[in-house]
């Protein structure tokens, strides 16, 4: 399974599930991605770090 927040696959048995009360399911590896996420709100394609940013990154390159 992938981390909700970057993208990378997460071990079996490892990382953290976290559902919302609507019953959204985010899935994360490491506490970075999920303060990320939940606490400080922000958007995976705004952080260079993650799939999604390195995806932003090559197409404003282009």
């Amino acid at each position: 399974m992938k981390c909700s927040f970057c993208g990378t696959q997460i071990p079996r048995g490892c990382g953290k599930m976290y559902v919302k009360t609507d019953g959204k399911v985010f899935y994360f590896c490491s506490m970075k991605c999920e303060k990320n996420m939940i606490k400080l709100k922000r958007k995976p394609r705004d952080m260079k770090w993650t799939e999604e940013g390195r995806k932003e990154a090559k197409k404003q390159a282009k």
